[in-house]
């Protein structure tokens, strides 16, 4: 014969899964009644949240335009010898560098110009939406130390429903902190996709400027040799 202390705690958690919700209303009315029972914390994070992903997906969507990964170094090479044949922003910088053809002072000149049109730009949102990631698990926890006072202030008034009350208060005060680190995980993520894209195109425009001073300097010596003849 079974227990009905166990019988009982089937039927409890049968009722428990039977009440969470399948279908897509269900969901998102859960959702909003959890969030609505994180308090005014909620507020900021929300906005915290689309700002951060925001300027971390433009940033992303700006740096891929540039299509590095998709130009090899042996075709950009090719491309030095005719710019014109060049494509995308690559060609465009390989045209641009190479107006004046191959003189060292003006390529190099060039290149710090390109390079200061793009990095400098990238490294403030890098920094920018690098605070703005870690102030998100901060404010979760502003929001939990406000819910805990909240609990312990409830605690103040003997209600007799001492162990309920302080679960339930828990509960409602950890819902910010769980949201912030929601936000923060997938925020250094983006990150890290960011600061990978702007070093390749720092690389991209070194391995660039170090072909093309190789290239002028042995026509100047070809030139010269030439010339000496």
């Amino acid at each position: 014969m079974p227990d009905p202390a166990t019988a009982a705690q089937a039927a409890d958690a049968a009722e428990h899964i039977s009440a969470i919700p399948t279908d897509f209303v269900g969901f998102v009315k859960g959702t909003w009644e959890v969030w609505a029972d994180g308090g005014w914390v909620m507020i900021p994070l929300a906005m915290l949240a689309v700002f951060i992903y925001f300027e971390a997906t433009a940033l992303v969507m700006h740096l891929r335009r540039t299509r590095l990964g998709k130009t090899p170094k042996h075709v950009w090479e090719q491309w030095i010898d005719n710019p014109e044949e060049g494509t995308g922003h690559v060609g465009e910088i390989i045209r641009y560098v190479l107006k004046d053809g191959f003189v060292s002072d003006s390529i190099l000149t060039r290149i710090s110009a390109v390079r200061q049109a793009m990095i400098p730009e990238v490294n403030q949102k890098i920094v920018l939406v690098s605070v703005l990631v870690t102030v998100a698990p901060l404010l979760g926890l502003l929001g939990t130390v406000i819910g805990m006072l909240t609990t312990f202030k409830g605690l103040s008034v003997n209600t007799g429903q001492t162990i309920d009350l302080v679960a339930e208060g828990i509960r409602v005060a950890l819902i910010t902190t769980q949201t912030g680190l929601q936000i923060a995980i997938p925020g250094y993520i983006f990150l890290s996709i960011i600061v990978r894209r702007r070093n390749e195109y720092n690389a991209f425009l070194a391995s660039l400027e170090s072909s093309l001073v190789q290239r002028a300097t042995r026509l100047r010596n070809a030139q010269e040799e030439k010339a000496s003849a």
